[in-house]
């Protein structure tokens, strides 16, 4: 199915990828291009519509990032975002200067016209700002449609041409009406149908797999998480028994993961897991590590190994299937400066040699929310497609100290009860991310008559967008006494909880 698209030229802006996720949330298909295409390739997307970014540039600084100035011919919509606005307003013969009034974080900003981008909305809207230049000259043709007490132009447009500019930034959420904005530009200016919806994408995505696959097997590494739990279930819809997933047990799982996976893939969608217990050789390789980074290489070729022994049991594999996403795609190609620069990922690229497989990504169109509505649609149980991430190397990150059975099972009896009661008190969904790590401490407790000589764990739980950065999460005190209180008297060897009340940054998400 050939969607309708809208392409974002990515100038470097941070807020680049929440354009897009704004565009998908109207169930309208749009792919980030660096802003260093050609315009031949832009024109080759077929695009309804093209967005601007912003950026950390100045179009003032003669090395700054620029367009090909005919896609403001008025053929195609445009709509550009502050750097884009500078930039087209200097592209069209207007005028951009760095005053000395710059505009970062909220401000109020007074609609003038109410007819086409700002339609619905308040005489004066909330808006968040992130300038240093500003518009002081407007192009012949252009016309204000909004401004601020320091920006005589907060919003502009031409009077002839379907050609939209932006002081400030809708795509965040501190501009309180920017998804409004941004649907009257793409569906009253630019008429989108809104075809790009998870129905759609699964249909679309089952008859590209059966015709670029055709009979030949497909390896898959399930590890219970969103991205290949969804992989599986969608290359089941669309291949049946020609998909090969394999399930390796590392031991540094959830507890109960390994049952919970198997009983829904093998009872509930009828799909022949194989699983692989290799919980014992994990343990033993990484006996008396404590050091982060080698536990994360231990783990990482261990799981290759395992991985590739079982896999030289299906000869007629032709594929491998791996559940990268949109954003890992858009930073393989990212633009952070002023030429493109290239950064691998480990999701996108090659595949070693020796494994001789060619690589499908059914996922690689989407977003996380897109993903987890694209699990929904398959039957995937919500549980299931709406945990919070996990490590790829598992609990190991989250013992400070060497790797033991014994405390493995401890993080994963603390883990469970903090998830569990986030969940009956109906906190899990509004926190990004909880987990518990076990730490190298002992301190002294008091349990009945008996001294306690336990150890200690700590709570983590954070709310973020997307992980770059993140706050703790201000969770009630009577929670945290009730989670405190069931993980002293349920889980053996631990006398003392504490919860971990610093932000990223400085500090990381994880612990290690």
């Amino acid at each position: 199915m050939t969607h309708q698209i809208v392409v974002i030229l990515d100038f470097g802006s941070q807020y680049t990828q929440l354009i897009a996720k704004q565009v998908r949330r109207l169930n309208i298909y749009c792919e980030i291009l660096p802003c260093t295409v050609s315009i031949e390739e832009i024109y080759s997307k077929n695009p309804q519509a093209i967005i601007l970014s912003g950026s950390p540039f100045s179009t003032t600084n003669p090395d700054a990032p620029k367009v090909d100035a005919s896609i403001f011919d008025g053929n195609i919509p445009v709509l550009s975002i502050c750097y884009g606005m500078q930039l087209m307003v200097s592209s069209l013969g207007g005028k951009v200067d760095n005053f000395e009034k710059k505009e970062f974080g909220y401000a109020r900003i007074k609609i003038d016209d109410h007819s086409t981008i700002f339609k619905g909305l308040d005489q004066e809207e909330t808006v968040w700002m992130s300038h240093g230049d500003s518009v002081s000259l407007l192009p012949q043709g252009f016309k204000c449609l909004a401004h601020t007490e320091n920006s005589p132009y907060a919003a502009i447009a031409h009077t002839d041409k379907p050609l939209f500019a932006l002081q400030f930034h809708p795509e965040v959420v501190h501009t309180v009406n920017g998804a409004r904005v941004i649907e009257n530009f793409l569906t009253n200016i630019c008429s989108f149908s809104k075809d790009w919806t998870s129905e759609s994408f699964i249909e679309s995505a089952i008859k590209q797999t059966q015709t670029l696959v055709g009979n030949d097997q497909v390896i898959l590494g399930l590890s219970g998480g969103v991205d290949s739990s969804v992989v599986a279930a969608l290359l089941y819809k669309a291949i049946g028994q020609n998909l090969i997933p394999i399930f390796v047990n590392t031991g540094l799982l959830r507890k109960n993961e390994v049952k919970e996976v198997q009983h829904f893939f093998e009872n509930e969608f009828g799909m022949q897991l194989i699983t692989i217990d290799a919980e014992n050789l994990f343990l033993t390789k990484l006996e008396n590590i404590t050091d982060p980074e080698q536990k994360r290489k231990i783990i990482g070729n261990t799981f290759i190994e395992v991985f590739d022994n079982e896999a030289k049991k299906y000869p007629n594999a032709k594929w491998l299937a791996q559940g990268t996403l949109y954003p890992d795609v858009i930073e393989s190609v990212s633009f952070k400066g002023p030429s493109a620069t290239i950064k691998s990922h480990h999701n996108v690229g090659g595949l070693p040699e020796k494994m001789q497989l060619r690589l499908i990504e059914p996922l690689r169109e989407l977003f996380k929310d897109e993903v987890r509505a694209v699990g929904r649609e398959l039957g995937l149980p919500e549980h299931m497609v709406d945990r919070h991430p996990f490590p790829g190397p598992g609990l190991a990150i989250r013992i400070l100290s060497d790797i033991t059975k014994e405390k493995v099972k401890i993080l994963q009896d603390i883990d469970a009860i903090f998830i569990e009661e986030l969940r009956n008190n109906n906190l899990y969904h509004k926190v990004w991310q909880a987990f518990a790590v076990l730490l190298p401490v002992y301190s002294v407790g008091v349990m009945g008559d008996e001294r306690t000589y336990e150890q200690l764990c700590g709570l983590r739980a954070v709310t973020s967008v997307d992980g770059m950065t993140a706050d703790w999460a201000d969770l009630p005190y009577d929670f945290l006494k009730r989670v405190s209180n069931r993980i002293i008297n349920e889980v053996r060897g631990v006398n003392r909880v504490v919860y971990d009340i610093s932000s990223k940054p400085p500090a990381t998400i994880e612990w290690e």
